[in-house]
């Protein structure tokens, strides 16, 4: 009895050494658990903040802007030129293709700062510190992508190529203008443009956190 006790007991908590050396690199077995952990963490990071940064941190003028295109000119606030209601000579005016990209970077360089501040806050408070080239490698995806997918040309590009431009022109969103009379938008809050804009900058935020934690974990003793 005591024999099968003792074997039953090595079944179900085996001894483990805490750490291994390969080709003299200190390996601890515990190495799934970190990466789990700071994947989550960074998880949290980047895709429970997006919200915050796509509607808090966002001017309203810039999330106006950022989809500009074209070749005519347009004030700060992306009103056109000719359109204006009041004298607005002296303005400065540039291209609406210009203005779009100023506003999309300025949204991006904010949304980045937050994003990437909040990992770096969350992983030390925590007591881990991630490697600064990991960090920019993670911070860079989620820019760059956030930047194209943004301007918009991209976004409806994949949703012609997935099905999904039915789904967006169906689900927009009724608003009034400044006379009070209601006028169709097919972006911004309520329409499937933001639903389908935000599952894509999430799904993305997964694959950057990833990229991030196996950087970070791939040496030993970077902490």
């Amino acid at each position: 009895m005591l024999s099968l006790s003792l074997a039953a007991k090595h079944l179900t908590a085996p001894a483990v050494p805490a750490s291994v050396r390969i080709a003299g690199v200190e390996v601890t077995l515990n190495r799934s658990i970190e990466r789990l952990a700071l994947f989550g963490c960074l998880l949290a990071a980047f895709g429970e903040i997006h919200p915050f940064c796509d509607h808090w941190a966002q001017g309203s003028t810039t999330a106006k802007c950022k989809r500009l295109y074209g070749t005519h000119r347009v004030y700060r606030d992306g009103v056109a030129v000719g359109e204006e209601t009041t004298d607005r000579s002296g303005e400065p005016t540039t291209t609406a293709s210009s203005r779009g990209r100023r506003a999309v970077a300025l949204h991006v360089a904010t949304y980045s700062a937050i994003q990437s501040g909040a990992a770096v806050a969350l992983t030390r408070s925590f007591g881990y510190r991630v490697p600064a080239r990991a960090l920019l490698a993670g911070a860079a995806i989620n820019a760059g992508t956030h930047a194209v997918i943004d301007r918009g040309a991209l976004f409806l590009w994949l949703a012609d190529q997935t099905g999904q431009r039915g789904y967006i022109e169906h689900c927009q969103a009724v608003r009034l203008d400044k006379d009070g009379k209601p006028q169709a938008e097919i972006t911004g809050p309520g329409t499937a443009w933001i639903e389908l804009d935000a599952a894509l900058h999430r799904i993305i935020g997964v694959g950057a956190a990833a990229v991030i934690t196996w950087l970070a974990t791939r040496k030993r003793g970077r902490r």
